[in-house]
Order: structure tokens, then C-alpha cells, then sequence
């Protein structure tokens, strides 16, 4: 957030966004910084609203739906959504876009069929997160699954070669410490808890579904490199085989069941909230995550872990002890010191002398500032969509 306004903003600013050093004084408009707001909003919001409807929908008295068939819903409507968004881009010719279908889909075989591997993990992945959030506390369920970016950064540093900074790996550190000692809160007791409710099998939900997480994120990224296709496209593919391995997944654990009381059994209007915050929401923060940087997704982060804390002590009679405080608050460091650029890592310590006058610390002439997140351009160029909608 700081990023926004500060002088220093020029060299936190990463490709798609405009640099305020780029720009005559005072023409970094109010539009412009409304929208990093609007797109603040927005990541709090959809990151921190799934968790809580989920939890609500899951907790109610009485029927209760099938979460495979919401998985299965989900995808449809994603997949319908961006099949819409495509045939938006082709002006409306149904001509033209049978033909892209066909060439990117059909011909361009080998590719579509990359995205089976991930579109299995992330289907997986969304049925664990319906069992975690059934079997944990809503609050304690949004700080444990911040071990995604542990898993996602140790799989791009052995899948993809990369480096991380020792304040990367000090903070990753911070994470998996603040999260034992919620999972250890949790252990210890936490407050009472429905007697349906297991918080193992809640713990190993959420530990596989970040494992499957991060995995799949990176070979997403991996197998995607240097092929064309929006992330309309990718995502439509995607819920074509999130669809079929959907169906299948349903009838191997809910088969009988569903086909005896219906597929829509259950469904309430909040459920139905649910699917549809699911199916848009990843969507929608790819349309606005080109306005938010590294910072401002990492402020996003903590502040729907403070959201979903607090809704849950008000919704569901959540009960905040020192321990839990103590664990949240490092997971939420955590994730803020991670999502800092390097440049800005390397200024902390001399933060004194920066104090003293104005930002002295630059980018070199004509060498371009390091580019803060891989989801900042232009959502229709793309390589893929970031897939968690507790911000995916």
C-alpha cells in the first residue's frame, strides 16, 4: 500500500502498471489510485467471503449438500463464463469462433491435454478445501492455508530454478511457525467444537490441498511458458477437463447418494452463492490483480485473515486466544515481508537514513525496475489464471 503513494513508487511499479516517476507531477490520477483501492477490495473480499460461506453453508443444521456436485457446478459455470468472454472477443461470429475452438482446442491437441495434470490437482485440490473448511474453524482455516506460499516457493525453486531472498526464506520460516502454533491452539482445544467436526482430518485436508496447490501452480507456469492462448482460453480448457474429472470424482465418492437423492439436493440460495463465488471469483481477481502489485496482494492477504477472524468470532462463536493471536500475527507478517520486491527488502535496513530525507533509493538509469508478480498484465494475454480463489 505504501507503494501507492510513496515517492519510492516509480521503482515498485512492475510491468502493466503506470510508474508515477513515468508521469508529469500530479497526473498520477485519482482514477488510477482508486482503482489499486477498488482492487484491494476486491481481493479482501472474494479471498475472505468463499472461506466464510463455505464454513456457513457447511455447518448448517439440517440437509446438507454435495460438495462434489458445487466442484462440478463451479467449473461448468467458469467454463461457460469464458467461452462467453471469447465469443465476446470475436465479435459475436459464432463462425469465427467455432474455428478457434477448433484450431486451439482440436488441432492444437498436445497442448490442450498439458492441462489435464493441473486441471486434476486443482479439482482435487477444490474438493480438499470443502473438507478442511468442514472440519476447521474458518479463521483457523485462512491462516493455515498461507502454507501455500511455502509449497509454491519450494516448488518453483526445484521445478523452475529460481531464487528466493534471504528475507523470502526468513519469512517463509515466520510462516510455518505462525501456522504450527494455530494448528498446536487448535490441538490444545480452541474452544468447543460440533462433535461432526475433526480437525485431523481438517489439518491433513488443508496440508494436501496447499501441497496440491503449489504443485500444480508451478507446473502450470512450467508446461505454459512461451505457448500462445488467453487466459480465457486456458481457463475454458480447464473447465473442460475440471468438468469431466468433476463427474468422475463424484461418482467414485457420492455416486450412489447423488443418484438417490438428486444432484441438486441440498442446494440453498447461500449454496448456490457459494458455486457462484467459486466459479467467478478466480475471474474476477484476474481482471483486477493487473492493478495490485506484490505489496498490495500481500496487504490483501492479512487483511482477509483479520476478516475472516473476526466474521467468525461474530458468525460462528470463534474464540480468539493469546496463542492463536500469536500464530496469526506471524502468519500475517509473514506473507506481507514475502510479498515485498527485493529492492524494497534490501531498504529496510538502512530505514533510518531513508527517514532522514527524501527516498534515495532509485532504480539505475535505463534498467528497468524487477517485475513484482507474474499476474499483473493484461488478464486476455495471460498465460494462466492463478487458480484460488482464496486468492487463487
Amino acid at each position: 500500500m505504501a507503494a501507492v503513494g510513496s515517492g519510492c513508487s516509480s521503482a515498485a511499479a512492475g510491468p502493466g502498471v503506470v510508474s508515477a516517476g513515468a508521469l508529469e507531477p500530479g497526473t498520477m490520477s485519482a482514477a488510477h489510485r482508486r482503482l489499486k483501492y477498488i482492487s484491494l477490495a476486491v481481493l479482501v473480499v472474494q479471498n475472505a467471503s468463499l472461506i466464510l460461506s463455505i464454513r456457513y453453508t457447511r455447518t448448517l443444521p439440517g440437509d446438507r449438500f454435495f460438495a462434489t456436485t458445487a466442484v462440478v457446478m463451479a467449473e461448468v459455470l467458469k467454463g461457460l463464463t469464458c467461452l462467453l468472454l471469447l465469443f465476446a472477443q470475436k465479435r459475436g461470429n459464432v463462425k469465427h469462433l467455432l474455428l478457434f475452438l477448433h484450431e486451439a482446442v482440436l488441432v492444437q491437441y498436445v497442448d490442450t491435454f498439458k492441462l489435464a495434470v493441473p486441471s486434476l490437482i486443482y479439482t482435487l485440490q477444490n474438493n480438499l478445501q470443502y473438507v478442511a473448511i468442514s472440519n476447521l474453524p474458518a479463521a483457523t482455516f485462512q491462516v493455515t492455508y498461507q502454507l501455500k506460499i511455502l509449497t509454491t516457493a519450494v516448488f518453483s525453486v526445484l521445478m523452475l530454478n529460481r531464487s528466493l531472498s534471504r528475507l523470502q526464506w526468513v519469512s517463509l520460516l515466520l510462516l510455518f511457525t505462525g501456522v504450527a502454533i494455530v494448528q498446536a491452539q487448535q490441538a490444545g482445544g480452541g474452544g468447543p467444537r460440533p462433535l461432526d467436526q475433526n480437525p485431523g482430518v481438517g489439518l491433513a485436508a488443508v496440508v494436501a490441498s496447499c501441497l496440491s496447490s503449489g504443485f500444480a501452480g508451478v507446473y502450470f507456469e512450467k508446461i505454459l511458458k512461451g505457448s500462445s492462448g488467453s487466459v480465457w482460453l486456458r481457463n475454458l480448457q480447464l473447465g473442460l477437463f475440471g468438468t469431466l474429472l468433476g463427474l468422475l470424482g463424484l461418482w467414485w465418492a457420492e455416486g450412489a447418494a447423488v443418484a438417490h437423492r438428486g444432484f441438486f439436493f441440498g442446494y440453498t440460495p447461500a449454496v448456490w452463492g457459494v458455486v457462484l463465488n467459486q466459479a467467478f471469483g478466480g475471474l474476477l481477481v484476474a481482471v483486477v490483480v493487473k492493478y495490485a502489485d506484490n505489496i498490495l496482494k500481500g496487504f490483501a492477504t492479512s487483511l482477509s485473515i483479520v476478516l475472516s477472524t473476526v466474521a467468525s468470532i461474530r458468525l460462528f462463536g470463534f474464540h480468539v486466544d493469546p496463542l492463536f493471536a500469536l500464530g496469526a500475527g506471524l502468519v500475517i507478517g509473514a506473507v506481507y515481508l514475502y510479498s515485498l520486491p527485493r529492492g524494497a527488502a534490501k531498504a529496510i535496513a538502512p530505514a533510518a537514513a531513508l527517514a532522514s530525507g527524501p527516498c534515495t533509493h532509485q532504480q539505475p538509469p535505463g534498467q528497468p525496475p524487477p517485475p513484482l508478480s507474474a499476474h499483473r498484465g493484461d488478464p486476455s494475454t495471460e498465460p494462466f489464471l492463478p487458480k484460488s480463489v482464496l486468492v487463487k
